[in-house]
């Protein structure tokens, strides 16, 4: 017996990250995940692989396999596959992104269902155990999930608002690599007041201003550097952060400004590549099928 399932999930960029207070905002984006499933009752444990990365870790979409496996009392094995045009280690919620594809492929390959929260939960329930996030990343897994922007109390696991937002988004993705995993929680707990701050902005649906603010606190915070946020404000946007614990940083622009931001950050001498996408509005069990033919 042979049971096959694949899905889709989005990253997403921040609004407000949560290492400094345990809650989050987050807003999907259009770069996404794909995850393929391949079960049978001949195999005992799960294999993973990661496109283009034979070196990588695989215990997240693993673990994320055998957990939906666990839920339904489901004895199998068998392989998972994902690839993605999310750059890895960014701030741009891989992680959440491919926990999420694999536990809807998983959900796929064995016909059934679960409330769409639940789903979340058990991605982000792997992501702590494979030890690729301090908070879990709800907030990130919630807007990988559902689109749209979303805001959170990670530390609760609960999902506070989510709403439509339409806009075009601009990231700076640097060369390097930053693990969430290796974020300075101490140093980010010195600016939770301020954050504090812009999460009341935020929940006031202040989204550009809450996300701005972000940025230069975790930037100040994490020791990243404030050029690519200056620029963006010098070309009149008026929402851009360091993305989660970075180095990616991400702009809410109008289509007049994507440009004028995209010579600006390509100029400013930290080796790296403009991403041009857009909000993300759809969930991920409407993008199930897309990519697969």
């Amino acid at each position: 017996m042979i049971l096959e399932g694949h899905a889709c999930a989005s990253g997403a960029g921040t609004i407000i990250a949560a290492f400094a207070t345990w809650k989050g905002a987050a807003f999907g984006t259009g770069l996404k995940t794909y995850s393929e499933v391949e079960l049978s009752d001949r195999e005992k444990k799960v294999h993973g692989s990661i496109e283009g990365m034979p070196e990588a870790d695989t215990f997240l979409i693993e673990r994320c396999v055998e957990l939906v496996l666990e839920h339904f009392e489901i004895k199998l094995g068998g392989k998972v596959k994902t690839s993605s045009n999310i750059p890895l280690a960014g701030g741009l919620k891989s992680s959440s992104a491919a926990a999420n594809a694999t536990v809807l492929a998983t959900l796929n390959a064995i016909g059934e269902s679960m409330p769409p929260l639940d789903a979340v939960k058990l991605g982000v329930k792997a992501a702590r155990e494979a030890k690729v996030t301090i908070t879990g990343s709800f907030d990130d897994a919630c807007a990988s999930f559902f689109g749209g922007v979303v805001i959170t109390d990670n530390r609760e696991l609960k999902l506070i608002k989510r709403e439509e937002y339409n806009s075009k988004v601009l990231i700076f993705a640097p060369n390097r690599k930053v693990f969430s995993s290796q974020t300075n929680v101490k140093r980010s707990e010195l600016i939770a007041p301020y954050i504090d701050m812009a999460y009341e902005l935020a929940l006031a649906g202040e989204y550009e201003k809450a996300m701005t603010l972000n940025g230069f606190l975790y930037c100040s915070a994490l020791g990243f550097d404030t050029e690519c946020i200056l620029r963006a404000l010098e070309c009149g946007v008026k929402g851009v952060s360091l993305s989660g614990s970075g180095p990616a940083y991400v702009a809410l622009v109008k289509e007049n400004q994507i440009e004028e931001l995209r010579s600006a950050w390509e100029s400013c001498g930290i080796e790296g590549r403009v991403i041009e996408t857009s909000i993300n509005n759809r969930d991920a069990m409407s993008l199930e099928n897309e990519g697969f033919t």
